[in-house]
């Protein structure tokens, strides 16, 4: 299945370009597909859930909404957004991790957006995209079912589907547009207007522009409470788009994440035990995921498309991909426009071992630029790659810390710990590790290296900078890429040159740059929201 193939020219029509947290309604261009009286670009909601076929295509439209595109002037251009590649490179460039070598996240690097910066506002608008598109679909399918046009049980799929999105992109609009969850005692800190209404009549579009912002609690508890349905309401296994469709695995695994970032350890635990065996081999009961033998497993040509490893990624093809400028290969790959490299920061960190295969098998110096490149994103002749969302290494790595974090030193946390890194290098024994503390970080520093140019670090630093702990107490300096070269990557050497390290300076927790703000096109749109942007923006 493809977006382009079965998707066909299935779009969705904005009702009024005013309200950027998207008030759209489905519309698709039918021809080749049915005779309507409507008009020949579009068909009503109504229409829309009329076949069985119908209800599958607009489904399928929440899945292409997730994987790119970004609204200007009405024209949906394809860019990444929100859950393909502008998603990771802003993941990645809001840490230190990487060097942004161009303009197109010069901001996002260099922490001076506004509410005017476009990158945060296409990430807002189109994750809000996503959310209505997936309320249109829900209340769609609810009455196909009722209508005996779609069983009952295909129905709560596609709600479990729809429900599986929409809590994946409120949590993306969490650790951008709001404080992590232990900012306060309660978590009663502003969250995000958690939506579970379709926008798409005059009444909703009003009802909508005074809606305010939930706690981050209450957006939570939605969130997981949308997870749970997806777990109970999703397949385990599927014939076809296994990785690229959400199943009842892809639901846990986002639970291991979203409760890690709750800090709820006790939480992680129990939905990591669904799909990690406390004995035996690493093999999930639920969906059959483990480890790939070698760390590029989940990237080689045919890894990307179908591996053991990757529980949830974005499909792309050489026909539907966020295109020359937003496709992961051009931006990030060898061969393709470098627009960004591997920082010096992590490359020379002396917890990456200069043996580690992770460094031959997933990253190569430029002939170029003379730079650390990845080579997770090999396609870039048609930018076909998958971008991934979680992998079964994630998983791992999130039980590791939750058990560090309730059992000190707890053999199990190693053990998982050393799962994701013995594939690429020397294990950690106990011995190694004299305290609890230095369990943890090892496993914080194993998420560094394993999902370098995933997009994960600034989710890292988000929900760990307010212990100020394992990761700098707010956002890190950077390596700004003037005067960067070759000679500044030395594997495992522990050392980055102090001119290069004072280019770009932390930017300290409290200050108000840490969190986004919501863009101005939402709060003059919204005066309840108006009221809430965040503090000095």
């Amino acid at each position: 299945m493809k977006y382009t193939t079965i998707y066909k020219s299935l779009r969705w029509a904005v009702i009024t370009p005013a309200l950027s947290f998207s008030l759209l309604l489905l519309s698709t261009s039918c021809e080749d597909q049915v005779m309507e009286l409507d008009p020949m670009d579009r068909i009503s909601e109504v229409a829309a859930f009329a076949t069985a076929e119908r209800a599958e295509l607009a489904m399928i439209g929440v899945y292409d909404a997730a994987q790119s595109g970004f609204y200007a002037g009405g024209v949906t251009v394809s860019r990444g957004y929100p859950f393909g590649a502008a998603s990771i490179e802003q993941g990645d460039t809001r840490g230190e991790d990487v060097v942004n070598l161009q303009a197109f996240y010069q901001i996002t690097y260099e922490n001076s957006y506004n509410a005017s910066t476009a990158n945060n506002q296409y990430m807002w608008e189109n994750l809000y995209a996503v959310i209505n598109k997936a309320n249109v679909v829900i209340e769609g399918v609810q009455t196909a079912a009722t209508n005996n046009i779609i069983t009952p049980e295909k129905a709560l799929e596609y709600e479990g589907e729809a429900r599986f999105l929409r809590a994946l992109s409120h949590h993306e609009l969490l650790v951008h547009f709001a404080r992590p969850y232990n900012h306060t005692p309660d978590a009663s800190h502003l969250g995000v207007p958690y939506r579970t209404m379709a926008v798409n009549t005059p009444a909703k579009v009003d009802e909508a522009k005074t809606q305010g912002r939930n706690t981050v609690k209450e957006c939570y508890d939605l969130l997981l409470e949308d997870l749970d349905f997806a777990e109970t309401n999703l397949p385990a296994t599927r014939t076809a788009n296994m990785i690229t469709r959400a199943t009842q695995g892809a639901a846990i695994a986002i639970k291991t994440r979203v409760l890690l970032h709750k800090q709820d350890f006790s939480g992680v635990i129990t939905e990591g035990d669904k799909l990690v065996p406390t004995t035996g081999a690493l093999v999930s009961p639920v969906g059959g995921y483990k480890l790939t033998a070698t760390p590029e497993g989940p990237f080689t040509a045919t890894g990307n498309k179908s591996n053991t490893e990757s529980i949830f990624s974005i499909e792309n093809s050489a026909t539907d991909n966020p295109g020359t400028n937003g496709a992961l290969p051009q931006m990030y790959g060898a061969g393709g426009r470098f627009l960004i490299a591997i920082s010096p920061i992590i490359y020379n960190a002396i917890f990456w071992p200069a043996d580690d295969l992770r460094r031959t098998q997933l990253t190569v110096q430029s002939a170029s630029t003379g730079l650390q490149h990845t080579t997770k994103y090999k396609d870039v002749s048609t930018w076909s790659d998958n971008a991934p969302v979680i992998r079964y290494a994630e998983v791992l790595l999130n039980l590791s810390e939750a058990l560090a974090r309730t059992t000190p030193l707890s053999t199990r946390a190693v053990e998982l710990l050393d799962a994701v890194r013995s594939r690429a290098t020397a294990s950690y024994t106990l011995t190694e590790l004299a305290s609890n503390d230095d369990l943890i970080q090892a496993i914080v520093n194993e998420r560094r290296i394993e999902f370098l140019a995933e997009g994960l670090r600034w989710k890292d630093i988000h929900r760990l900078a307010m212990e100020g702990k394992y990761v700098y107490k707010g956002i890190p300096n950077k390596v700004a890429p003037t005067g960067l070269a070759t000679a500044d990557y030395s594997a495992a050497s522990g050392t980055v040159r102090q001119a290069l390290l004072a280019s770009i300076p932390a930017v300290p927790y409290d200050d108000f740059r840490f969190i986004w703000p919501i863009p101005l096109t939402e709060v003059n749109a919204n005066p309840v929201l108006a009221e809430q942007q965040n503090p000095n923006y």
